[in-house]
């Protein structure tokens, strides 16, 4: 995510500067953003505005903007937080990258918690246009309107949620959907791959220009309410992840990286999906040739 965030601002132009505390991470940045706009059909000089620091107090001297994309761990990205407000300008925006924790515990032992927020990026960055830009109980509206203008002004598509909740918006619907899929197979109504078909056969496919609201009213809030007295009764309610999803971990089933999860995945099934995800993806991006 890290050095995907750093490409949408070099491709607008700004200057960017990469901290990793891996200096073989380090060692392949450039690489890895020129590969990336080959693949688009970019000019790979943009490139050369990012570059590449092995000290943190290095790559904050100046900047004005800060996007933490650390691992998913609420104590490590409060550690990386309390050493980069002692390095960063106290103007500086401080954000942090994170699909699910609330921004309000990550910051909350920054001193200026006026200037910090939450922005979550959906992978890959450079080619998935929504940023959900989160505020806590003390982000400044000033720096809400600041991160979305950057944010805009490189091409993205930023949303504010309002109320710091865990999983913000697009992930608490999508894990909704994966709950009741998961479901699904556990019961035996279907198998993974059913699940998968029905969903890209049917309401996926007009996804991207008819959200679920705007199809609600579309069908009428009435016959919304009809049909959620009929069905709501009879989804799935488990109050923690799925018996039958930790079932799959504990055996070592464990999506594409074991070979197997709800499918199996031969490495040529592997590359042939990621494939076709970026070149559909790749297919809205309107600088890609």
């Amino acid at each position: 995510m890290g050095h995907g965030i750093a490409q949408v601002f070099a491709c607008a132009g700004h200057p960017v500067r990469v901290y990793d505390p891996v200096p073989a991470i380090l060692a392949t940045l450039h690489e890895r953003i020129r590969g990336n706009l080959r693949d688009l059909g970019r000019d790979v000089a943009a490139a050369e505005r990012v570059t590449a620091h092995a000290g943190l107090g290095e790559a904050l001297a100046g900047a004005a903007v800060v996007f933490e994309a650390g691992p998913e761990n609420l104590a490590l990205k409060q550690q990386i937080f309390a050493s980069i407000e002692a390095a960063a300008s106290p103007t500086a925006l401080l954000a942090s990258n994170t699909s699910v924790i609330p921004i309000t515990a990550i910051m909350s032992r920054i001193e200026r918690g006026a200037r910090a927020l939450g922005t979550h990026w959906w992978n890959p960055p450079y080619l998935v246009p929504l940023v959900e830009v989160i505020k806590t109980p003390a982000t400044s509206a000033a720096s809400v309107e600041a991160m979305t203008a950057l944010l805009a002004g490189a091409g993205k598509t930023p949303v504010t949620v309002e109320k710091d909740v865990p999983g913000f918006i697009g992930n608490r619907l999508q894990h909704a959907l994966w709950r009741e899929a998961i479901a699904l197979v556990a019961e035996g109504v279907c198998d993974a791959k059913t699940v998968d078909t029905v969903v890209k056969a049917s309401f996926g496919r007009r996804l991207a220009v008819l959200g679920p609201l705007e199809n609600a009213d579309l069908v009428g809030t009435d016959l919304t309410l009809a049909i959620h007295e009929s069905v709501l009764g009879d989804l799935d309610r488990t109050p923690g992840p799925s018996p039958y999803l930790k079932q799959l971990v504990a055996e070592g089933k464990l999506g594409m990286k074991s070979g197997e999860g709800f499918q199996r995945w031969t490495p040529e099934q592997q590359a042939a999906l990621r494939r076709q995800v970026f070149e559909y993806l790749k297919a809205f991006d309107p600088q890609s040739s």
